[in-house]
């Protein structure tokens, strides 16, 4: 019988890297975000927020951080997910699950086949967070698919 196990964690500094690389592609759209880089247990790893960027985008970029690290997807993918289910008491329950987040910006941090954290922006379109939080990862040299 096992008694451990070992997971891999992203650096403090590729996480600082991945903010900064999403604050800057932000600036670069003309949007003012807030960006958070979780671990897989909900721990949040590095965290920065334009001074302009809504109030409200703090905690959700951190939920969408953590939904994508906790499931290894894209937050834009649940939805589709979820009406294909067909489900209204899924519907009513996922909406009260914390931290959960149905809607894009958040977005998973592989290395190899191992999904190891999970990027969250807020602040712009879901489609804005979302290029956001992928050129944070590109900046650190990072994927948000496996691989």
């Amino acid at each position: 019988m096992n008694t451990t196990v070992q997971q891999t964690t992203l650096h403090w500094e590729a996480a600082l890297a991945v903010v900064r690389g999403a604050l800057v592609k932000g600036q670069e759209l003309g949007i003012r975000v807030a960006v958070a880089v979780m671990d897989r247990g909900g721990n949040l790893l590095a965290f920065a927020r334009d001074p302009s960027a809504p109030f409200h985008s703090t905690t959700i970029a951190q939920d969408k951080a953590t939904t994508s690290a906790g499931f290894g997807l894209p937050t834009k993918q649940w939805w589709p997910v979820l009406e294909g289910m067909n489900s209204p008491g899924l519907l009513a329950g996922i909406a009260a699950v914390p931290r959960m987040v149905v809607f894009g910006g958040g977005v998973p941090v592989y290395v190899g086949q191992d999904c190891i954290a999970g990027v969250g922006v807020s602040g712009g379109s879901e489609e804005e967070d979302e290029i956001c939080a992928r050129a944070g990862l590109a900046a650190a040299g990072l994927t948000a698919e496996p691989g």
